[in-house]
């Protein structure tokens, strides 16, 4: 058993925060979150002036799937065909890549990972957490998202081969064939035995998504936005939108959408695709977020520095976000929109004991650091 002691808990769940707040944990669980607790025996840390979070969740990353030493090794990208909604990222990632432990150090117990975004449809995204005992019990779910892209990626990317998709309409209609093939190819599974289509792991890999078990997770900027809330109005699918800079240009055409599972902010790097990233606007964290529409960041490790996941919540303040509010950003609205909040994203009973602890509170005070992450409840770093 593990009792973390008089820590101020942001449980970012019922409980709200709890100034001289406790945490019981036992065989990887959460047993009992209050304040004041009398110690049960076992292990017991005294976190006084600490803030104790739970561990942070990113919403999209690429991690142990594209190379972090400067090889150039990429194995979420399978940029041989527009389409390669078959491929799930589960058999791309290196689960001993060194990147998992620099995330848990920054307190990220829990990466949602997709396949990079050269393609129109990519392919199944997964949950994996930063440790564990194997990488299939680090897996919390699979698959969380079809991961597809409009705009720049796949348009730059075909474009040098001088094949469709080379322009924004031919991405959308690569798109929009590919979703009423599956529509088609679940028609023919509801018919007669003997007349079942032949297996197709691309349609197959597009059925959840109709059912609305998962999302569309869709790289998108600026008006490349609105293609992507027209197909999902069309075919009436949920989306995410994800890195979504420019979308204060749209905040009624996004927060009126009912098909808008979350929007996945950032990571901020100017200059990488001049006319897409130029817009800058952190103030669509708290506009979107007052409209109801559940907002995240990402880290897109380790492609980005993932230090700035807590550097975008700071900017989310910065841009008149309430702060506990923000901290959402990176806890309970991330776990919510890859559909693993019943075990993640707040300290709650019953859930995993994923948790990270802060020397001060992060967003709020630039020089929060991560003292201690926890992953089921076993301790993976402390500084």
């Amino acid at each position: 058993m593990l009792h973390l002691k008089n820590g101020i808990v942001f449980t970012m769940g019922p409980q709200g925060v709890l100034p001289h707040g406790d945490v019981l944990v036992e065989n990887g669980k959460i047993v009992a979150v209050g304040e004041n607790m009398p110690e049960q025996g076992g292990e017991v840390l005294d976190l006084a002036g600490a803030v104790v979070l739970p561990g942070l969740v990113d919403a999209h990353s690429h991690l142990g799937g594209f190379s972090s030493d400067g090889s150039l090794e990429d194995n979420l990208n399978e940029m041989s065909k527009p389409v390669t909604a078959e491929v799930n990222s589960y058999y791309g990632i290196d689960p001993n890549d060194k990147v998992f432990m620099g995330v848990a150090e920054h307190g990220i117990t829990t990466s949602c990972v997709i396949p990079g975004s050269g393609n129109v449809v990519c392919g199944w995204g997964i949950a994996v957490k930063s440790a564990g005992e194997s990488f299939a019990k680090r897996v919390i779910k699979n698959p969380v998202a079809l991961k597809a892209a409009v705009g720049i990626n796949p348009k730059g990317v075909y474009s040098q081969k001088f094949m469709n998709p080379m322009t924004r309409m031919g991405i959308a209609e690569t798109l929009r064939e590919y979703l009423r093939k599956v529509q088609e190819y679940m028609e023919k599974k509801a018919g007669p035995a003997d007349k079942q289509p032949p297996y197709d792991e691309a349609m197959e890999h597009g059925i959840p998504v109709f059912e609305k078990k998962i999302p569309l997770k869709v790289h998108s900027y600026q008006h490349d936005m609105l293609t992507v809330l027209r197909i999902a109005d069309e075919f009436d699918i949920d989306v995410t939108l994800d890195h979504a800079q420019g979308a204060t240009d749209f905040l009624d055409e996004i927060s009126s959408n009912p098909h808008v599972r979350g929007m996945v902010y950032g990571p901020i790097e100017m200059g990488i695709f001049p006319g897409e990233l130029c817009k800058v606007d952190f103030d669509a964290l708290k506009k979107l977020d007052d409209r109801g529409v559940c907002a995240a960041v990402m880290t897109d490790g380790p492609i980005t520095n993932v230090q700035m996941i807590i550097d975008q919540v700071g900017e989310g303040v910065r841009a008149g976000m309430d702060p506990l509010r923000a901290l959402r950003l990176i806890t309970i609205n991330p776990a919510n929109i890859i559909g693993c909040a019943d075990r993640i994203g707040s300290l709650e009973v019953g859930k995993d004991a994923d948790i990270a602890v802060f020397s001060a509170q992060p967003g709020l005070d630039p020089a929060a650091k991560v003292l201690k992450t926890f992953i089921d409840g076993k301790l993976v770093y402390s500084k």
